[in-house]
Order: structure tokens, then sequence, then C-alpha cells
């Protein structure tokens, strides 16, 4: 719900007028003890001839002081005994202050509420989603202790996405057991001297105890739910392992090297190759098959570093052969000699999941049953092939088989403009394929900035791939004895023709046949594995980590993942970790590269986010002038009008590798000025992170000084 500006306007002119009022007619000095005491007869007359008058009266008053957070709340409460008893004036106290602080709330949620979105966005939808969950357990808790000033927390509750039917209903019982105290003091008010004297130290530890409650009441709530999931299910009185870990990718091999570096006893369970997609189908292949056709890419271009002509000949299953002689040479990072010298348990086999704390295992040597305290889940992600009719007849490679050719395909289609399909369109159209690649979106990379999409559209261009956008694949088929693609353009049929297709639609998480649907293991809507700020499942000692729960599938944030699935497995009984998402950097291996973290343009505008752009542009740049690469940009988003980052887009030789600095500075709350004076090395390419910094040192230059600096040093010079 949205109040127009005007409307919100006239509230705060409504709410500033009564408070002005209040100091100004100085109405505070009538909601002091010495006048309520001074008064007590007065009102308690007027009680007794006009009963239903007096309610309503003192109801709005209280209601008017609480809703307008002025001071007196205290007194009031105090009054609603003297004049009506404990019962009827802790039923009075409790609706009014209840009703009271629900104004409050929704004045500053329509008041306050946009803006503050607006200025902390990054951080808020996290606090959102932890208050969605557990809001009403934190209020709760705040509404049990009176050390806490009510009204601080009704305007803070407002500004946050709490419903405001769970605001009232949770305030109505939180504040019943101070607003007994509090009338009860009332029906003694000839006795009281202070309200100090109300909040006797036994008092105070009652209420400390009832601010433990719904801690201990969470506890017990958790307990029930988990005896619910876990009952029909017989837990083992002893356990073979505190952890068991299903898939050896990243997130596997990370959280097993936690347990073991604990001393945990742990088994990792792995039913291909050790170090999973990473290193056998996607970073390491990829990369290594990447550089050996920039290389051929630089020898096409050596005139421009002054070398008249340069040219190889190579075989393309020689090039193949060197990535696996890469992965070969990565292999032992991830391999089980290591992890079994860590102390790791190594299986190789396939697993499934038949308890809630065992795991079947299913070896050459035969099935065997493993129990575990915690298990967690890394099954890792597998290419998303379309339902395309026709596609099975013509056969088709994914970022998976890819790595199975020795000829290079003459006309390749790849069908996908995200990064793994512009990755390897460059890559093989470099190496020397006739590259068509097709998407349905109307451009590149749709989650970069529409600029970047621009940029690296006509460079694929420039080196010879025909890209084709807006076209939707209908179907596949053999015509005169080659393989045609059946596209949609704008309404028109359009066919291509190919030798290989590679489809790089994404990739979905692996979430079958390994006993999840038996178990009952929840998925989410994206059909990952579903689980909490703490990696957990709906079972509380099953977690998940990597592409299998996402929501993101990078190396990086798999081992991220994992390092809070193995604390939280291992330790949650004592406290539980959330995963921290704020900062999360990734790279597009295109050459240049895309690199980026945090928000960039497209993303601050829709969610309305205000910000300020500082703009480097690499032709500028004297290492990249010397190097040959001076092309692209590094752009900074910034909060205006100060340096904090919020985001960061670099399309560069190296983005990958220049990006690391923002994300520190983003991680660690340090601004543009912080990396302007740092020293970077000269000459080098990241100097640019430095320059791009100086750009926004400039464009907040204090241009009403400059004025008056000129003239002092024209005076100091002796004019």
């Amino acid at each position: 719900m949205k109040i127009p500006s005007v409307t919100r306007f006239q509230l705060v002119l409504v709410m500033l007028g009564f408070m002005a009022m209040f100091y100004a007619f100085d109405w505070g000095r009538l909601l002091t003890l010495a006048n309520l005491q001074a008064q007590h007869a007065e009102i308690l007359a007027f009680r007794q001839s006009q009963p239903m008058l007096a309610v309503m009266v003192y109801a709005l008053v209280y209601i008017a002081v609480t809703g307008l957070s002025l001071p007196g709340a205290t007194i009031l409460t105090l009054a609603g005994g003297a004049l009506f008893g404990l019962f009827w004036g802790t039923l009075i106290v409790s609706f009014a202050s209840s009703i009271g602080a629900t104004l409050a709330f929704l004045a500053a949620r329509y008041v306050f509420r946009d803006a503050v979105q607006a200025r902390f966005a990054q951080r808020l939808p996290l606090l959102n989603a932890g208050l969605a969950q557990d809001g009403a357990w934190y209020l709760f808790t705040l509404r049990l202790v009176p050390l806490f000033p009510f009204f601080m927390i009704n305007l803070a509750m407002g500004l946050s996405n709490l419903p405001t039917r769970t605001f009232y209903a949770v305030s109505q019982v939180g504040m019943l057991a101070g607003t007994l105290v509090y009338v009860n003091a009332g029906t003694q008010l000839a006795q009281l001297h202070s309200l100090s004297g109300i909040l006797t130290p036994t008092l105070l530890g009652a209420f400390a105890l009832l601010g433990i409650f719904p801690w201990i009441a969470r506890k017990i709530v958790a307990q029930l739910r988990a005896n619910k999931i876990y009952a029909g299910w017989q837990k083992p009185k002893h356990f073979d392992n505190n952890l068991i870990v299903i898939g050896a990718g990243a997130g596997g091999l990370v959280s097993a090297y936690i347990a073991a570096a604990v001393k945990a006893k742990v088994t990792l369970i792995e039913k291909q190759h050790m170090g999973g997609d990473c290193l056998n189908t996607g970073c390491v292949p990829s990369k290594a098959l990447i550089r050996s056709a920039k290389l051929l890419y630089d020898l096409k271009r050596s005139k421009h570093l002054g070398i008249e002509s340069a040219q190889a000949t190579f075989e393309f299953a020689d090039i193949m052969q060197r990535v696996q002689a890469v992965i070969k040479s990565v292999a032992p990072h991830d391999s089980v000699e290591r992890y079994t010298e860590l102390g790791v348990q190594v299986i190789s086999g396939e697993a499934k999941l038949v308890s809630p704390w065992e795991v079947q295992v299913t070896t050459a040597d035969g099935v065997k049953t493993l129990s575990s305290r915690a298990i967690i889940i890394a099954a890792g992600a597998r290419p998303w092939v379309p339902p395309i009719p026709g596609l099975d007849s013509v056969g088709y490679l994914t970022s998976d088989t890819l790595w199975g050719l020795r000829e290079l395909p003459p006309r390749l289609l790849v069908l996908g403009g995200g990064p793994i399909g512009c990755e390897m369109a460059q890559c093989f159209a470099r190496l020397g394929s006739q590259v068509t690649l097709i998407d349905m979106a109307p451009r590149l990379l749709t989650k970069e900035d529409p600029e970047v999409s621009a940029w690296v559209l006509a460079k694929f261009r420039s080196e010879g791939i025909d890209v084709q956008l807006q076209h939707v694949a209908k179907e596949f088929k053999p015509v005169a004895g080659q393989k045609i693609l059946v596209a949609e353009h704008l309404g028109q049929e359009v066919s291509i023709a190919f030798d290989q297709v590679l489809i790089a639609l994404g990739r979905v998480a692996n979430t079958q046949g390994y006993g999840l649907e038996e178990l009952g293991v929840q998925l989410s809507p994206t059909h990952t594995v579903q689980t909490n700020g703490c990696q957990q499942t709906n079972f509380p000692n099953i977690f998940a980590c990597g592409d299998v729960a996402g929501p993101f599938q990078f190396t990086h944030t798999a081992a991220h993942q994992a390092w809070y699935a193995a604390v939280n497995a291992l330790f949650g009984a004592f406290k539980l970790w959330q995963t921290d998402y704020r900062v999360i950097p990734w790279s597009t291996f295109i050459d240049p590269e895309v690199a980026r973290v945090g928000l960039n343009e497209q993303e601050a505008q829709a969610q309305g986010i205000a910000y300020e752009i500082s703009t480097y542009q690499l032709d500028d740049l004297d290492r990249a002038l010397a190097d040959g690469v001076a092309q692209g940009w590094l752009k900074v988003l910034t909060v205006p009008g100060k340096d904090k980052i919020l985001g960061v887009t670099i399309v560069a030789e190296h983005a990958g590798d220049l990006l690391p600095e923002f994300v520190l500075a983003m991680r660690y709350n340090l601004g543009l000025n912080k990396i302007l004076g740092t020293i970077h090395i000269y000459p080098t390419l990241a100097e640019g992170n430095k320059y791009v910094a100086g750009v926004w040192k400039r464009q907040h230059a204090p241009e009403k000084l400059m004025p008056w600096l000129a003239r002092w040093h024209h005076w100091r010079r002796g004019h």
C-alpha cells in the first residue's frame, strides 16, 4: 500500500501540530505522578458520575499519546488502575495501548518506510526475510521487557515488512504482563512515591525471565516441529559419522575439509569424479580451452603489436588433449588421496538417503548403510536440455559432453546467449568453427546492463560470430543429408544448417535418484533443494549447498555455502550461522571478460535505488595501451553524494582479477576514497580501479570552494 505524497505530507503536518501543541501548552505537566495523585479524587468522582464518558475520554487520550509517541503512557497506565481497578483498567489499557502502538507503527510505515527501504535496499531484503520468519518472536520478546521503550519498538517495526495484523496481535499479548504490573500499581496510587518504585529488582528479574520465555518457547516449537518431521523414523542410538557429505564437487569438498579440520568423523560419497563439474566439465576445462583460443586470436591480430604476421598450425585434437592434461594437473587438489590424508573417509559409490540419519551406499563391493548425525547434500546440477522436437535425432552437445570432441565442428550452432553459450561461441569461433549463436531474448547476457550486452554483441559480430537474437527454436530435423534447426523469428520461420549443436540454456539441480522424494525433503519453486538461511532443509539435521541448493550456481558460492552448512551441521546445537550473501561477485570469461559485484544499473532501477555513476574508459590506461587491450571500462555505482559502493561492472582484460579489490571494499564498507588513497603499482591494469575512484572524486569536488582557493593561492604569490 502506497500513500500519495500529498497525503503523507498532510499526515506529517497533523502529527507535528499535535506535538507542537503538547509542548507549547505544557500538557506534559498533567501526565506526572504528582499531578495524578493530586487530582485523584476529582478524576475518580468524574468516573463515578460519567462512567462511559470517562472510559471513552481515557481511551482516546491514551491512544493519542501512544499513537503520537508522546511521553506519559506510564502515568496513563497508572491512572487506568486508579480509575477503573485491576480488571477493567487492564482491559481498557490493553486495547488502548495496542491500538495506539499500531497507529504509531502505521505512521512510521507510511511516512518513513519508503525512504528507509530505498536507503538500505541492499541490506533490507535479508532483514525483511528474517522478520517474515521470526518477526513475531522478536516483537514478543521486546514487548515482554519494559527496559526497551515501546515507542521505539513501534517506530522501528513500522519501518520493516512485519504485517500490521501480526504487530497488533503480538503487541496485544506481549504487553499484557507489563500492563498488569502498572495497572496494579495504579490501584495503590496513594502508596506510590516515584515511578522507579514500581520496578523493583525482583520485578525486573521476573521481566527478564519473561523475556527469555519466547526463545524457550521457540525451541520447544522447533522441537515439536522436528518431532513431527521425524515421526515414523527410528533414530539410531549410535552414529558411524558426525557428518556424511553426498557429492564431491566444490560444495562437498569444502564441507568435508572443514569437518575433518575440526576433527569430526566425516564420510564423503561421490559416484563419478572427484572435483565435480568445476574440475571435470566446467571451470577448469573451459578456461583451458579459452586460453588456447585466445592465443590463436592474438596471433591473428599480431600486426597491432608491431609484428607483420604470425600464424600457428594446430590440431584440434591436440588442444582438447591439452585440456585433459590441465584437468589432470589440477585433479590432485581434489583427489581421494588428498582428502584421505586430511582425515576424510572417501567412498566411490552411489548414495541414497534411506532415513534422516542413514545413507545407503552402492559400491563395486556391494551395498552398505552408514549413519550420521548430520548429512550435507552437495549433489550439484546438470545441463538443462529442452524438449524440442527432433533434438535427439540430430544429436547434441552440452557443457558436460563437449569435452569428448576430437574434431572441430565446421559449423557449430550454440543455443543460448548466457555466460556458457557466449564463452563457448567465442572460443570455437576463434578455433575456426563457423559459429551461429541463437537466443530467444532480445540481447545477450540479459543479467548485465544493456550497454554490456550491446558491446558483447558488436564484439562477437566483429569476430565473425553469427548472432541471431529473438529466435525461438521450434524443431530439429535432418534435411538432404544435413542437420537443420527450424526457428521462429518475429513470426517468420527460419532454417539454420549446422554440423553440431551445443545446448547452453542453463543448469538444473540434481534432486532425483538418491532418496529426496521418498524421504520427503522439500524442493523450492525453482526445483532446487529448499533451504533456510542456515542451509538447513525441512529436516533440521540435513543440509544442502552449492548448485543443488541455489540460488547462485558458481563454484565460489558453493564453497561459501559449504562453510555455513558444515559449521551449522556440526555445531548447530549451540548456534546457527546465517549464510552471508551481501557481496557475491561473478565473471563471464569471454574476451574481454565481464565481471560484476553488487548492483548494476538495471537492477538499481528495477529496485528503485538511487545511485550515481562513475565510469573510467580503459582506452586511457597506460598498461592497457601498452598491452594492446585498451578496450572496455569500469563502472561503479555509488550512493548519491557518498563514496559508498553499491555495485561495480568491469568489461576488461582480466576483469575477474581486477574485481576483488571492489569486493573487499564492499564487504568491509570501504568507500572509493580508500581505493583512491591506496598505492597501485604502475603500470598495471589495476590502476583502473584507482582511476575510476578518481572520477568519483572529481565529480564531487567542492565547486564553491574552488574560486576561493584560487584567490588564496593568488594572495600567497604576493599579488
